[in-house]
């Protein structure tokens, strides 16, 4: 179907990330895995007596976190934290976003993307690359009521955020910490443990976000969606595949990977996808010193796609200032829950194609 519109000792690892920076051209293929998903009901009878024996299912369980999932004991009262992270060709493979409670994701100019890496109950002493601060993500973050890292960001745009209020760290050398295995802007990596304890120290507010959306016994797609195609740009289409257990991401046909500090690598894998289509606008400075940048509009309302469990259910996004969450409703007007779990986010242009089998 189509719609339009994880200091660190990381020697031993330069030379795996170098490698897993240099991939060749892309070209795109396609995979479709089915669902697997099962329900038995058995039932015996004899002349004498009769015996039915069906399925238990268990009961969802979901805690006071922004993604419904549990983390350890105190956790769930904490602030969150955000860190801004590099979707650049050079960037890859990133590092943390495996760790992740939730990402963000979102365009930026020359067609790429950057993410919001989440963090509640969550940590990562090695996130990034770490890059600047855009109009877009004032108005994601400023719900969640925790500070978000960058590298800087131009004044007009830090101004957005003062004017929001909408915490941030910038680059400090206390948070935020240089590696020599690339070359600048894309070297710069910080730690959500380092970003708590400097949040302490300035006094900043320690409240627990609200959860990304209604998390429990979730509500069932309505049709199978086990392959999506984000056309964000003119850039390699992103692809999420399900393989019965998470959605893979793949860019083209090159599987995504992230690296941790120990030279462990993986594929990015998330839980849930939630589209948030938006209409895609040009910010530009008032004053007109300073260079105009790709925004997405994120209040008002708009059409939703969530994808769990290897399908889909199509519906609308609403929120009517940037300090409401998502609310998120079906064609009957329902609200769309969300099973427990790591969930992705894309801010995506309602101009360009989606598409999923």
């Amino acid at each position: 179907m189509t719609m339009t519109p994880r200091i660190l000792s990381v020697v031993g690892a330069l030379a795996l990330i170098a490698a897993a920076c240099s991939s060749g051209a892309e070209e795109t293929t396609t995979t479709t895995i089915a669902p697997q998903t099962s329900t038995t009901v058995s039932s015996s009878t004899t002349t004498t007596s009769t015996s039915t024996t069906t399925t238990t299912v268990p009961e969802v369980v979901v805690a006071d976190t922004i993604n419904g999932l549990p983390g350890e004991e105190g956790t769930e009262q904490r602030r969150l934290v955000g860190v801004k992270v590099d979707n650049h060709p050079n960037a890859r493979p990133q590092s943390g976003l495996q760790e992740a409670d939730a990402v963000y994701e979102i365009l930026v100019e020359g067609g790429l993307t950057r993410f919001i890496a989440l963090f509640h109950q969550s940590d990562s002493r090695f996130v990034g690359p770490v890059r600047s601060a855009r109009p877009t993500d004032s108005t994601i973050m400023r719900p969640l009521g925790g500070p978000l890292q960058i590298s800087g960001g131009q004044d007009w745009i830090l101004a957005i955020y003062r004017r929001d209020g909408t915490p941030l760290i910038g680059d400090n050398g206390i948070t935020t910490y240089r590696m020599s295995h690339r070359k600048p802007p894309h070297n710069l990596y910080a730690s959500t443990e380092a970003m708590r304890q400097y949040a302490d120290d300035r006094a900043m507010d320690d409240d627990p976000p609200p959860p990304l959306f209604d998390f429990g016994d979730p509500t069932a797609p309505t049709e199978e969606a086990t392959e999506i195609t984000f056309d964000w740009s003119d850039a390699p289409d992103v692809v999420w595949k399900w393989d019965g257990e998470q959605y893979l991401r793949f860019n083209g046909a090159t599987p995504h990977e992230w690296i941790d500090s120990d030279s462990i690598t993986g594929q990015i894998a998330f839980d849930t996808l939630v589209v948030i289509q938006g209409e895609r606008y040009t910010a530009s400075p008032p004053s007109g010193s300073g260079s105009s940048v790709p925004a997405t509009t994120t209040t008002g309302s708009g059409e939703a796609l969530i994808f769990h469990s290897g399908g889909v259910i199509v519906g609308r996004w609403s929120r009517q200032e940037i300090t409401d969450v998502f609310d998120v409703i079906d064609d009957d007007g329902q609200a769309i829950v969300l099973p427990p779990g790591r969930v992705w986010i894309a801010v995506f242009p309602d101009n360009r194609a989606l598409t999923w089998e």
